[in-house]
């Protein structure tokens, strides 16, 4: 079995016959086999993904620090100049303020992303030193880093458990439990899943609202409290400053656009990539970790300049199985590994399709639409 390097990486796959298993053999070298197989085949790749550390500890964390701190500055760097920008251009012109933020809204996207790897400890070598850029990009994106880190770790490690729901994910229904709901508890499911509420006002409520609690935490210690808290108190800092020095026409025409159109665009994002036709969801006791993470994420394949925008994260069945990968390296395990391109891929114009999905249905293993649901019942 040969290996390939990847600039800083090594890059090597195999399968194991009884679903995926993740080795990880030492400090130095990060390695996995996954085992893809279906009911058709079983096909083996081989992958692994590491630092190559044969060089000074020091001089490796110095190099990946030099390429995460450059991709951090091409982020935000262009987000404040363009923060400003649309300030500065409200004084003459509402709706080009307006564009300006609404465009602005893709490099906060981008500042989520990093934060996102951040909480993953990939993007940079210090932990504390991810954490504290993570910290402060969470006031930037109104997301308590903690708190989010915490949810977001539950969600890697329960994703498509039936008995695992509610945590870090988009909720979802089987059949049979969709059908056991009373009719409001119906209404109720269907308003949740309705795109105007899933990608229109939900965004709104959750990056507004729900992130100033530390919800499903606020029993488990001060830690999220003081997170949720103190990014609310940064916020509210912020905030004030903005109307201070650019008055309210800031907050409305600056501020909530880019917030709200980064929010919708990161939920749209987040909801095809778990929520598509072929995803996998099992019962705890059939469930699998690693198989989950391959046939239960997408690949979401965008164009050159939404994968910039986004970070890579549409990359995300190889995010699933290995986390630590930072995005910037998410394409070469593609380039160097075919086999992982097709899996569950699909374009902007397939994705459309998953709006219309709504619960899983566990006879088929397919996530189905309302309309089909009330077919297999009639």
């Amino acid at each position: 079995m040969s290996s390939k390097k990847v600039g800083m990486f090594v890059v090597t796959p195999y399968f194991k016959q009884k679903g995926l298993s993740l080795v990880l053999p030492t400090a130095h070298v990060t390695s996995f086999r996954v085992v893809q197989r279906t009911s058709n085949f079983c096909q083996s790749f081989f992958f692994s993904f590491s630092f190559r550390l044969s060089h000074c500890r020091f001089v490796q964390c110095k190099l990946n620090s030099i390429r995460s701190s450059f991709e951090l500055a091409v982020s935000l760097i262009p987000f404040v100049v363009l923060w400003v920008l649309a300030c500065w251009v409200a004084q003459y012109s509402y709706l080009a303020a307006f564009a300006i933020s609404a465009a602005n809204g893709l490099f906060l996207l981008r500042l989520f992303c990093i934060q996102h790897d951040c909480g993953h400890g990939s993007f940079y070598g210090n932990r504390d030193v991810s954490d504290w850029v993570g910290r402060a990009l969470g006031v930037v994106t109104l997301t308590p880093y903690d708190v989010w880190r915490r949810t977001h770790s539950i969600h890697h490690s329960h994703a498509g458990d039936l008995d695992q729901r509610g945590i870090g994910d988009v909720m979802t229904l089987t059949v049979e439990e969709y059908h056991q709901r009373t009719a409001f508890g119906r209404f109720m499911y269907r308003a949740y899943r309705h795109p105007f509420v899933m990608f229109g006002l939900g965004p709104t409520y959750l990056f507004i609202l729900q992130n100033r609690l530390p919800l499903g935490l606020m029993n488990q210690g001060r830690k999220y409290w003081i997170s949720a808290m103190g990014t609310n108190l940064a916020i509210l800092t912020i905030l004030g400053t903005i109307i201070y020095f650019g008055g309210f026409q800031a907050l409305f025409l600056v501020f909530l656009p880019t917030t709200l159109i980064a929010a919708s665009i990161g939920v749209w994002l987040f909801y095809v990539q778990h929520q598509f036709e072929t995803t996998h969801w099992e019962q705890k006791a059939d469930w699998q970790l690693h198989e989950a993470a391959l046939h239960g994420s997408s690949h979401y394949d965008l164009p050159p300049i939404l994968r910039w925008f986004t970070a890579n994260i549409g990359i995300h069945h190889v995010h699933h199985l290995y986390s630590r990968i930072p995005f910037y390296r998410l394409t070469e395990v593609l380039r160097d590994h075919n086999e992982l391109i097709e899996v569950s891929r699909m374009t902007i114009a397939q994705s459309i399709k998953c709006a219309s999905l709504d619960l899983w249905d566990e006879k088929s293993k397919r996530l189905i639409s309302f309309a089909a649901a009330h077919k297999l019942a009639a």
